[in-house]
Order: structure tokens, then sequence, then C-alpha cells
């Protein structure tokens, strides 16, 4: 467990912690010199049942409370000290706020300096503190009277704090690892030390960790838990980390860094969040305003766009977008606060909802409904009321490294009776029933409207009917939805063409001729580089209109392909062609135009055609100097020829 301690300056913090552990925190001589806590400082404990009880000790300075926050973020239970003689102070009022809008709801009060007081001194300051509590989620937290001069109540203290250790929950450490880093050093002979507390997950000596969100890969050399050496190191736990790494820097590690499971790197500077305005604010926060944000360790600026109306009223609770100066390695979940401009007081705190937002529409209904549904605290039910208010689908692979999901609360989401699930590009995909029938009949009701305007094509391609009739879909889903509709008989897919069953087109008596004896022996004798529509009409004597409308109207019935301006190419030879790619595909990963052109024999610019044409298609995607295939569509031109 871990204890943070918190209160105004000159309370007796650092001394309470070092009459209950025998640690002076204070390391720093500046610290020992003006006899304030400047840093934050540590002190562990052994306690009975063989557990460590680690103390965070921050400093209650008013132009320290940055430091202070960064301490508090993470702790399990608060260690509120309060002078009898002074009672609560400013400090004392700012710290409680502090601490209610990260969630913090497990504490204890040391009321210190009571060898300074009479005991209806005392009570007078205890009952100031009750006051200052109720409606705080510390409200009702035990008090006890203690003296670190005389050693009067540090035992009884003491106890507490190992009885409420032995009766805590550890954390779950299913989910993947992160440490918010809150220091950093070199020791000769060692190397890198970084130091923080465990939010999820465990590490051990050999992992590999990212730096982020600057992103650079570190290698786990050896670990502490608790102020111990350990084979490991869990989620709650204090830990000090030796880095290795060709990429690892002290110079490039800070206070607010994480150190991180690679699946978790996500920075972003744009963060959807649910924010409490603190009641005791004379104005309300409004729209763009400039903030100091606190996240785990960090402390960065930027600016408040409120999502409803212009502002948040004082004691409100309203959703927020953070715009940040400097990105944050943030997850769903996560508390933060802001303060002012100047960095002069709290303003406020909350939570994260979504960490990658739209860069437009954040303030459209859906989007504001769809936040509306990630700010339930359970996993579960965030999923089930947010797949009504999504017309994409909630992608689970997604969701489950930025939310930083338990394998088995995937596999709960993954199992979700009320949704329909299909495949994704990083995982299954979640979408509400009655959102996936309208799809469905949105995809009919598109294709109908091609056939009625264009009865002489066959219908669109599969990219096409996307862009078409659910453009939001991601193109996995949308296959499956067209796979779903073609097991239904509801859509025939001919080739690359998709069309209703009962839509068939043909062509005259004279244009079959013309196509099956004159036209098609042309294209047939040089498959890869077959003539142009001028080429032909001049071999043939034809006019130049008449062989490009047929051609068009065969193009349309999925006979041709059109793969660059008046270039038209057999169904055969587009498949063979798609043969081609995948096997290249499957030799280096992806297909590029100088071996794709070596393979069909052809100049540099018919090859060039030809791919850029089976990107329009959705068939491939250029990388780079290279296409990137994907398989199944491709094999659908296979299975048409057969």
């Amino acid at each position: 467990m871990i204890v943070g301690t918190a209160g105004h300056i000159d309370h007796g913090k650092t001394a309470l912690v070092r009459a209950l552990t025998g640690v002076d925190t204070d390391r720093l001589p500046e610290e020992k010199a003006r006899g304030i806590t400047i840093e934050l400082g540590y002190a562990y404990q052994p306690t009975e049942s063989g557990e460590i009880l680690g103390f965070v000790d921050v400093p209650g300075h008013e132009r320290l409370v940055h430091t202070m926050i960064a301490g508090a973020t993470g702790i399990d239970f608060v260690l509120l000290v309060v002078a009898a003689d002074d009672g609560p102070m400013p400090q004392t009022r700012e710290h409680v706020q502090v601490l209610d809008l990260l969630g913090l709801t497990r504490g204890a009060v040391a009321l210190t300096k009571i060898d300074r007081v009479s005991a209806e001194r005392t009570e007078h300051a205890a009952v100031a503190l009750r006051s200052l509590l109720a409606g705080t989620g510390l409200a009702g937290s035990p008090m006890f009277p203690v003296s670190a001069l005389t050693g009067e109540g540090v035992s009884e203290l003491r106890r507490f704090l190992h009885q409420i250790a032995r009766q805590r929950t550890p954390r779950a450490s299913g989910a993947r690892f992160r440490l918010a880093v809150d220091r950093s050093f070199t020791l000769t002979g060692i190397g890198t030390i970084v130091t923080g507390t465990a939010y999820s997950g465990s590490v051990r000596a050999g992992d590999r960790l990212l730096i982020s969100p600057l992103g650079r890969e570190a290698r786990v050399r050896a670990v502490h838990a608790q102020n111990q050496p350990a084979e490991s190191g869990a989620a709650g736990q204090r830990c000090a980390l030796n880095l290795a790494g060709a990429e690892v820097r002290r110079q490039d590690l800070h206070r607010g860094d994480w150190l991180l499971d690679p699946a978790l790197h996500f920075p972003s500077s744009r963060l959807d969040v649910e924010l409490r305005v603190l009641a005791a604010e004379a104005q309300p926060l409004r729209h763009w305003l400039p903030v100091h944000c606190h996240l785990g360790a960090s402390d960065t600026t930027g600016r408040l766009a409120v999502l409803e109306g212009d502002a948040i009223a004082p004691g409100a609770t309203g959703l927020a977008q953070l715009v940040l100066d400097q990105p944050l390695a943030a997850l769903r979940g996560d508390r933060f606060i802001v303060r002012d401009q100047s960095a002069q007081r709290t303003l406020g705190g909350g939570w994260v909802l979504d960490i990658a937002p739209p860069a437009r529409g954040r303030r459209k209904p859906q989007r504001l409904a769809l936040l509306r549904a990630f700010a339930h605290p359970d996993p579960l039910e965030a999923v089930r009321a947010a797949l009504g208010a999504t017309e994409s689908g909630l992608d689970l692979g997604l969701l489950s490294r930025q939310w930083n999901l338990e394998p088995t609360q995937e596999a709960a989401l993954a199992a979700l009776p009320e949704a329909v699930v299909a495949p994704g590009p990083n995982g299954p995909v979640l979408l509400a029933p009655d959102r996936w029938k309208t799809l469905r009949e949105r995809v009919l009701a598109a294709l109908a409207d091609e056939h009625a305007r264009f009865p002489e094509r066959l219908g669109p391609d599969r990219e096409r009917l996307r862009r078409i009739a659910a453009p939001a879909l991601s193109r996995p889903v949308f296959a499956a939805l067209l796979d779903e509709l073609t097991a239904r008989g509801q859509l025939v897919r001919t080739g690359p063409w998709m069309h209703l069953p009962d839509h068939h087109i043909r062509l005259s008596p004279d244009d079959e001729t013309l196509w099956h004896e004159r036209i098609a022996p042309l294209l047939r004798a040089q498959p890869f580089s077959p003539p142009r529509v001028r080429d032909i009409a001049r071999r043939l004597d034809l006019p130049e209109d008449r062989v490009r409308r047929l051609l068009k109207q065969l193009t349309g019935m999925g006979d041709v392909f059109q793969v660059a301006h008046d270039h038209f190419f057999t169904r055969d030879a587009v498949t063979d062609l798609a043969l081609i790619l995948i096997d290249l595909a499957g030799r280096d990963g992806e297909a590029c135009a100088a071996k794709f052109r070596d393979r069909i024999g052809g100049g540099r610019k018919v090859a060039i055609h030809i791919l850029e044409f089976f990107d329009r298609l959705g068939y491939s995607h250029r990388v780079g100097d290279g296409h990137r295939i994907f398989h199944d569509t491709l094999l659908g031109l296979e299975e048409s020829r057969s």
C-alpha cells in the first residue's frame, strides 16, 4: 500500500513520516537548510504481515502544488496532516480539493503538534476539519491526535495504517504495465534509474517497455519494488527500474513521462474528458480558457474547450476537450487536475474519457452521446451504452489498448449478447443490432439507386459501394456486412461488382458480335498491355465513340475493367494480375512497381497504372514506394473467374 501525505506547509508532514518510519524524507541540502520540503520524499516500512508500506511525502508550499499533485496521483491512502494549533489552512483546503478531484476516498487525518495546545484547541481543529471534509470523498475519515516530538499517538496511527494495509485488496495486475515516472537519475556502475508508481500490470527484468510520449524503447535490467530488490513489480507499488538500451538517455527522461507496455503507447495532445469545476470558483470555466493540466506526474499547458454550451459553472460537471501544447501518454480513466494559467489556483478536475477524439465534430450530438456513455465507470456498461451512439461500431482492439482492459474484461465485451461482432482492422468490432440492420438496408437501397441511375452497368465495385452506403465503416467491417448479405441471397458479387440478384444487363446482338468476334481477341492477344480505344478503333475501322461506349458497357457488366483512361483489360487479365500481386506480396510483403513491371513484361507506366487501379478499387494500399495487398479481396477475382 502507498500512503501519500497532504497538508499545509509547516504542519509536520515530514516529521510525522520520520516518526512513523524512522526515515527522513527530506534528502536535498536545501530542504535540510530551510526546513521545508521542496521535492517528493519517500519512506518505507515493513509490516507484521511481511508487506512493505510505502510513504510519499509531498511539499505543502503554495508554489509547489504541482509537485504535490504528482505525488498524490497513484497513491492508495491519504494521510492528511493538520497542525492542531493552526487548524485547516489555505493549502489544507487546496490539497483536500485536489484529493477529492483525484477520486481518493480512503484516508485518515493526523492532528499534529498536540503537545503545543490544549485538548479543547485540538477538538476545535477536529471540528473544523470535519466541516472541511464534509461532501468530499474523505468525509468521515478517522482522526488521530499525534505529536511527532513526544511520540504521543504515533503508535496508534502506525497500527491503524498497518491494519488498513492488511485489509487492502491488491490492485488487479492483469492489465498491461504502466508506470508514472516521477524521478530519474544515474548511478555509477549501474546506469539509468527511474522511479514511480506502477498504475497497472506487472514488470520483470528483461521486459521491453516504451518511454512515452517520447516513444523510445528501454529494456528493464533490474527491478526494485517498495524499496526492495524484487523479481517483479506490480500495480500499486513504488518501483525503481534500472533501464538499459541504445535509445535510453538520462537527459531524455523527465518527471511526467511514462514507462509502459508498447501496446499502450498512444501519445495525444487532445483528450476528451469529464470535468468537475470546484464549487468555490467565483466564475464559470469558459470555452478556450488557458489552463495547466496535471495528469500522472506531468504538468502541461493547454486550452480548455467546452463541448456543451460556452462554459461550465462552479460546482457543475461537464464534457470538455483538453487541447494541450505537448502530447501526453494518457489512457481512458486517468484522473487529472486543471489549474489556472498562472498555476496559482486549482480550478477543477476529472477523468479522461477518450484519448483519440476526432479532429472535427467534437460537439455533434452523436459524439456527445458517445462521451456520456464512456463516462460510465464500468467498461462493460460503458460499451453497452455506447453501442447505440456510434455509426461505425466500437473497435474492441483499440478500446482494449486505450482503456488498458484486462483479458477477462476484453473477453466479456467480445461476448456481449446485445452486440453484433464483425472482424475489424484491430480485432472484433462491436455494433448494435439495429445499427447493423440499418446498414444492411442502406447497402441494398444504395444498390437499387445505382441500378436505377445506371441501368447499363452491372453495379459498383465494393469500395465505391462503401463510400456511397457506409463511408464511416472500415473496410473489414464492410466486407463482413457484404458477406452476410451475400449469404442471405440479397446481394450478388460478380468479380468486384456488387449488384442485386434481379439486376442483369445484356448487349445488343450487334454489340455481342462486335465484342466476341473482333474486340475481345485484340484484348486477349496482349492481356497485360492491351491496345487503347483509339488503337482498337483504328485497327477495326470503327468510330472511337462506339468502341468506347461498348467497352464502358462491358465494364458495367464486369467483363472488362477500365484500368486507366481509354485503357480496358479483360476480367481474366485482371485476375492474373491480381494473382501476380499476391505472389509478390507473399514474397516481399508488398508489391513494388519495378518487380511488378518485370513480371508482366510491360512498361513502367502501364505497371503503375495497374497498381493505382487496384488501389482505387480498395484491393491494395500504397505505403511509400510499395503497395500492401488485401488478399481476401483479390481472391474474390479468382473465384469469379472459376
